[in-house]
């Protein structure tokens, strides 16, 4: 009881502590009411200066702080930070565009754990131990004979069939990971699974298998004590819309090199060994499937609890003034996870995301306060949405992308911001930040990817507001950070709308615990925050939305 009492204490502080310096601006604009400024240009910066440097850190202790554990997707920080961003647009007036009259739109994961005691392997007088001989996939039992079936794809167009000449009814595939084949490329199993290309657990389910063994790739192995604790203590978790667990999946597992040698040994004289294999999928050969003699016959159980975990996006919509362009959006996002409690550094455990990225999710976070106490309203509607599990795979972004709360034709751009609080300082000659942006300078990327007119209103509005260093040299569908792929941007982009990415660069501290909010340069954040406010201001006011005259290039796409 006194234990509840505490933490009850904890988070009541924490909840009610930030307001401190946004109730008193906004007291203060109760009794000067906000303008809407002019830059000299002439360019119209609306309510800008309502977003200080001092808010900006005010939100920011709070988001990255130690009590709110690293943010990871699912977590009670991660839904304790929800409900902050949720209390701040409730009393600002946004329109909730979550689920149920919410500002939350509910995503459901599914989290599988091994369980060792329920798992076991055997193979004649042979006992194979979870952990030590292999790993859980899919849960289940399977009994049967052994069939070999080389990287266990099928592609129709490219007609590869890696079962050519077996059968797998009623046995257990033995598959290669790790590499493709010569004759196939990651393009040629980007199509729709089970009708252009099969995946060994499609084509084992379809046609009769009763479990698959994994060849374990030199990544497996190299991770294979990590990966066994990890099963067991956290496990794995998607997006349960995104890989629903099929009513005919079939059990499988992953085998060590040992545990693969056991099996092997003996056939077609001893030509074929579990390192040839593992030796041939490296090289990305190809492999002939055959059938295993009738005497190799395996029975294993994967052993898994599956739990059903949901976590959310936040979604608010502030509603424009026009009564025809209310019904175009101007699309502003973070993502407000980062990647939890992880290995200790120096004793710190928590991997707080300062930077990455509670400095867009306060910005986002200022911004939408700002729109909301502005002494006008723009003219088109502005969604906001902090995403979530884009550490995870942007997680986030997809779910509202497949399953938006608004019409996704009618959202015009999309601003994201992911990392813009810190800042090479002079001197620092440290490799870790050679790539780090200045104080007065930001990485642009996509303004000019799929529309003319937004990359000429992005550079047009920087110039004549703060006039930020721009940076493009990210902006390259080349670019071998492949930054383009890694941010929710991506996710919008692929449906054709068009988007800027704002973004300081790596940095030493980057997915560590020592992103910590004492690091950020709060004056930088505060010039690129007002930024892609007015960009937004400018984009929700112009009488027409970007064009989108330009495809998105080929190196870009899914």
């Amino acid at each position: 009881m006194r234990k509840f009492s505490l933490i009850s204490l904890l988070l009541i502080s924490l909840l009610t502590a930030p307001f401190s310096l946004s109730f008193a601006q906004q007291k203060s604009a109760a009794k000067t009411p906000a303008k809407t400024t002019t830059a000299s240009s002439g360019l119209s910066t609306g309510n800008a200066d309502y977003i200080t440097a001092a808010m900006l850190k005010d939100y920011l202790y709070f988001i990255a702080s130690d009590e709110m554990e690293g943010r990871d997707t699912p977590s009670r920080g991660l839904n304790t930070t929800a409900k902050f961003i949720g209390m701040n647009l409730a009393r600002w007036g946004f329109k909730p565009m979550g689920d149920n009259g919410t500002f939350y739109q509910t995503i459901a994961l599914r989290n599988t754990k091994s369980v060792p005691a329920e798992s076991h392997a055997e193979m004649g007088s042979r006992k194979f131990v979870y952990g030590d001989d292999f790993l859980n996939n899919a849960g289940g039992t399977a009994s049967g004979n052994l069939v070999f079936v080389g990287y266990g794809l099928v592609q129709k167009k490219k007609n590869f069939d890696s079962y050519a000449g077996v059968d797998v009814k009623d046995k257990i595939m033995v598959v290669a990971t790790g590499a493709l084949p010569k004759t196939l490329t990651n393009a040629d199993l980007s199509g729709r699974p089970g009708e252009d290309w099969e995946s060994p657990a499609y084509h084992g389910a379809k046609n009769g298998a009763k479990g698959i063994i994994y060849v374990p790739s030199f990544q497996t192995l190299s991770n294979w004590s990590r990966s066994r604790q990890f099963a067991v203590e956290r496990g794995s978790t998607v997006v349960d819309k995104f890989q629903p667990l099929a009513p005919d999946a079939i059990p499988s597992i992953t085998v060590s090199l040992d545990m693969l040698n056991a099996i092997f040994p003996g056939f077609r004289g001893e030509k074929l060994t579990a390192q040839a294999i593992f030796n041939t999928a490296a090289a990305k050969e190809d492999f002939q499937a055959f059938d295993l003699s009738a005497n190799k016959k395996i029975t294993f159980t994967s052993g898994v609890k599956i739990e059903m975990v949901p976590t959310q996006n936040v979604v608010g919509v502030l509603e424009g003034s026009d009564p025809v362009l209310k019904n175009e959006y101007v699309a502003v996002g973070a993502h407000y996870d980062h990647v939890g409690v992880g290995n200790p550094v120096n004793g710190d455990s928590i991997y707080n995301g300062a930077d990455d990225d509670g400095s867009g999710t306060t910005a986002i976070l200022s911004i939408a306060g700002a729109f909301a106490n502005g002494a006008t309203r723009p003219k088109r509607s502005i969604l906001f949405v902090w995403h979530c599990g884009e550490e995870k795979g942007l997680w986030g972004s997809e779910y509202f992308t497949e399953y938006p709360t608004v019409p996704l034709q009618n959202v015009i751009t999309q601003l994201n911001i992911d990392m813009i609080g810190r800042s090479k300082k002079e001197g620092d000659t440290n490799p870790d930040n050679k790539d780090l942006s200045g104080p007065n300078q930001i990485y642009v990327i996509g303004s000019k990817m799929m529309s003319t007119d937004l990359g000429a209103l992005s550079e047009s509005v920087n110039k004549s507001f703060l006039n930020i260093d721009f940076d493009y040299r990210y902006d390259d569908p080349n670019d071998r950070n492949r930054f383009f792929f890694r941010s929710d941007h991506f996710n919008y982009a692929h449906k054709g709308i068009p988007i800027i990415f704002y973004f300081d660069g790596v940095h030493e501290d980057y997915h560590e615990p020592s992103d910590t909010p004492d690091k950020i340069d709060y004056q930088k954040m505060e010039k690129v925050t007002r930024t892609v406010y007015v960009m937004a201001w400018a984009l929700s006011n112009q009488a027409k939305r970007p064009v989108v005259d330009k495809d998105l290039p080929a190196e870009l796409r899914r």
